[in-house]
């Protein structure tokens, strides 16, 4: 038997790194391309506890560089289901580095990622819905519906004019 319904708190994940040599670049920064790999491994875990499926990355949304993350810090990546679609889920990731000696910490990434739940066969399957509990849970949820009409248009999926929970941040009520 199936859970319909969950709490974000159950796909939580915490995944950390060690940025190592072969991690960097020239600079000895990470390379965006091993943190975005990072990234996609905790929001697929996430995904994964949240429906107890296989899933697959359908979309990552746009994912800014605001801080270098240097050889020698340690990444903490939080990842967690904001929202449960009919088969996918977005998922919110929160990116930070750690300087341990100078016990230094900040926040240099965040960005959404889209997964289906696919079965053995690869079909897609539909996954439990959530619940949000908190204001924070609550905000991400409501905002998802808008992220997810932005990413269908702009995958050609979706015309603009059915985008009705876009189009409502622009037109007035009044």
């Amino acid at each position: 038997m199936s859970i319909s319904i969950k709490s974000p708190k159950g796909s939580f994940t915490i995944m950390n790194e060690l940025v190592l040599p072969n991690d960097t670049n020239t600079l000895n920064n990470l390379m965006g391309g091993r943190l975005l790999h990072w990234m996609d491994i905790a929001a697929a875990i996430s995904a994964q506890k949240h429906c107890n499926n296989i899933v697959v990355t359908a979309s990552v949304d746009n994912v800014s560089f605001k801080h270098a993350i240097k050889l020698g810090d340690v990444i903490t990546i939080e990842a967690v289901v904001t929202r449960a679609f009919s088969t996918s889920m977005e998922v919110r990731l929160d990116v930070w580095a750690e300087n341990i000696p100078s016990g230094t910490r900040i926040k240099s990434n965040e960005a959404f990622y889209t997964f289906v739940a696919i079965d053995a066969e690869g079909k897609t399957v539909t996954v439990p819905e959530i619940e949000p509990e908190n204001e924070v849970e609550k905000k991400l949820f409501d905002g998802a519906l808008r992220r997810r009409q932005l990413r269908l248009i702009l995958a050609g999926k979706m015309k603009a004019d059915d985008a009705t929970e876009l189009k409502a941040l622009f037109t007035s009520s009044n």
